[in-house]
């Protein structure tokens, strides 16, 4: 990819992204989708790490991989300094202190049902009596707490704790990622998943909101991103396909 803005703008956005020549860039390590492991130096390997590379390739600076638990760590961290760039969902949460891009892949988002549910569309999850199990914090808690009017969402920490608590605490509805949902399927039988999905968490990157010129790089970036195949490119490359999509 090239860098298409003139010398002097360019600068700018390195003096706005990486002021002390290091790109920082925060991850976040709870999506298995975007962060496909760690490698050498125990640094965070993935879609995600590939794309804050490439940027700083850009700009001419060294990258600093910020692993953090989740996405709500991130954003808790957005007003602190503690990063350049976020790699995590926009949500309209998290745009109150992050500008963020426009989506460079998403993923859906649905339900999982125990064994003889009598939930049988998407709309029936949203009443009242029906408890969800959902991972805090994440995008698709955020986008269930904006969107629910009835049903009860039933937070924990991680993944495997949300279903461990759908399971044992016998919760109607299990809501997540479906690549993770279809892996945690195997865990019940006769469990059944959706076919369709509540919504699609919209993967981005973000900067802090005081700094309009790399906010403007960052959508430039990531058109471009989509449009030579490079967001396409990585996910062949971690073997996403199927899993991750390319956004629309």
């Amino acid at each position: 990819m090239t860098f298409t803005l003139d010398p002097a703008l360019k600068t700018t956005v390195r003096t706005q992204l990486a002021p002390t020549g290091r790109l920082r860039a925060a991850i976040n390590m709870s999506n298995f989708l975007l962060v496909s492991g760690t490698g050498e130096n125990n640094q965070p390997e993935g879609v995600s790490p590939s794309l804050a590379q490439a940027i700083a390739n850009e700009l001419g600076v060294e990258l600093a991989l910020l692993p953090y638990k989740g996405p709500g760590d991130i954003a808790d961290d957005a007003l602190n300094n503690q990063w350049d760039i976020a790699n995590i969902a926009a949500e309209p949460e998290r745009a109150k202190t992050i500008n963020f891009s426009p989506a460079y892949s998403e993923i859906q988002a649905t339900y999982l049902l125990p064994p003889d549910s009598p939930i049988t569309t998407i709309d029936a999850v949203d009443k009242p009596g029906v408890r969800i199990s959902v991972k805090q914090r994440s995008a698709y808690d955020l986008w269930l707490t904006e969107n629910l009017q009835h049903a009860t969402l039933v937070r924990s920490e991680s993944l495997d704790d949300s279903f461990s608590t759908f399971r044992d605490q016998q919760l109607d509805v299990l809501a997540g990622l479906r690549p993770k949902l279809l892996e945690q399927q195997s865990l019940m039988p006769g469990a059944t998943l959706f076919d369709t999905s509540f919504t699609a968490v919209q993967q981005s990157v973000g900067c802090q909101i005081d700094k309009p010129a790399a906010a403007a790089y960052l959508t430039d970036f990531v058109g471009r991103a989509i449009s030579t195949g490079l967001v396409q490119s990585l996910i062949e490359r971690f073997a996403m396909t199927g899993r991750l999509s390319v956004a629309s």
